[in-house]
């Protein structure tokens, strides 16, 4: 590996080490190649386990490369007892979900502010869990006491889990992939919860929104965080040209003085169109933006090392993923019926 770019990641750990020092979590980005200078590689850190993220576009990084990596990483974060390759690119299903490079097994769960997730870190291409939202699942714990949640798209349920965590009296997870789900119940036992077999359902989500506003039911939180593209018999799901659609499908089921927390992770869509498509909304007076919450730096980088500009101006928001906590009053003002 050239001298530079060995440079570059050994100033980018050199940061996290010092920011997470005596951090509260054990899951962070160590390298964020896109903006920090080689784009086609991202380093995770999951309590031991290194995670290296092969985004070169013919999945050629060299395996002796990789070994460098991780030996500039053990240095620094002598936590680590194994390492998992992923190759982004790969046309091989197995490369694609990971390998594990050295030790005898791969975390299988991680802790940040006190809450226990589970992690599957080989079972398909991402980790399982994002780190980027970690901020979002510190203030779902610290506002959803007694209150009643719902967590659309959940993949493996860390935001509802962060809202069960924090005394949230109901939060139901919905999402189309049930492996996703199990993750999610196992996350739940974790933390000294029993899952409830109700509060976890697989389903469509364009179906499972119909289904409850037949039943008229109301939350007190409402968590949309969709994939940037996906489709189904029922719809489409497309954050760049189509996000407003999805947030107004879930509208009528937050009850008066509830929330939407909407997440958008759509590249090329600038910070200042969503915020615009969000000012949108707010025009008829019930819905009005609580708060933006961002990403942490060592997802984005760090001042110190960003060498490059993401591909659209991500302003207001920090990061691509754009994060806005948006409060929501009803014309009838029927409060939250979820138990």
């Amino acid at each position: 590996m050239e001298t530079r770019i060995v440079e570059i990641i050994s100033a980018a750990m050199q940061l996290r080490k010092v920011t997470f020092g005596s951090a509260e979590t054990n899951a962070f980005r160590l390298f964020n190649g896109f903006l920090e200078g080689y784009p086609d590689l991202v380093l995770e850190l999951f309590a031991r386990t290194l995670l290296i993220y092969d985004y070169s576009p013919l999945a050629n990084l060299d395996l002796v490369s990789c070994v460098q990596i991780e030996a500039i990483c053990r240095r620094e974060f002598p936590v680590i007892d194994s390492c998992v390759l992923k190759r982004r690119f790969s046309p091989d299903a197995n490369l694609n979900r990971g390998i594990l490079l050295s030790g005898n097994s791969s975390a299988d769960h991680i802790i940040e502010y006190g809450v226990n997730y589970a992690v599957s870190l080989q079972y398909h291409q991402d980790s399982s869990f994002y780190c980027d939202t970690r901020f979002l699942r510190a203030w779902l714990k610290q506002a959803m006491q007694a209150k009643s949640v719902l967590n659309t798209f959940a993949y493996c349920g860390s935001l509802g889990v962060a809202a069960l965590t924090g005394s949230a009296k109901r939060v139901v997870q919905t999402d189309a992939n049930s492996d996703f789900l199990q993750v999610a119940q196992k996350s739940t036992s974790l933390n000294g919860f029993q899952p409830a077999g109700r509060d976890f359902i697989t389903a469509d989500f364009f179906k499972i929104i119909a289904q409850m506003k037949q039943r008229g039911l109301l939350f007190d939180c409402v968590i949309i965080d969709p994939p940037f593209f996906a489709k189904s018999k029922a719809g489409i799901v497309d954050l760049l040209t189509a996000g407003e659609r999805l947030v107004n499908k879930v509208r009528p089921l937050v009850g008066h003085n509830g929330y939407m927390v909407i997440v958008n992770n759509a590249l090329f869509l600038s910070g200042t169109d969503f915020y615009a498509s969000l000012q949108k909304m707010f025009q008829n007076g019930y819905l009005s933006l609580e708060r933006i919450i961002s990403v942490p730096e060592d997802v984005c980088g760090y001042p110190q090392t960003i060498r490059s500009t993401p591909p659209v101006d991500p302003a207001p928001f920090n990061h691509s993923t754009k994060i806005a906590i948006v409060k929501v009053t009803r014309k009838d003002e029927c409060l939250s019926n979820v138990e």
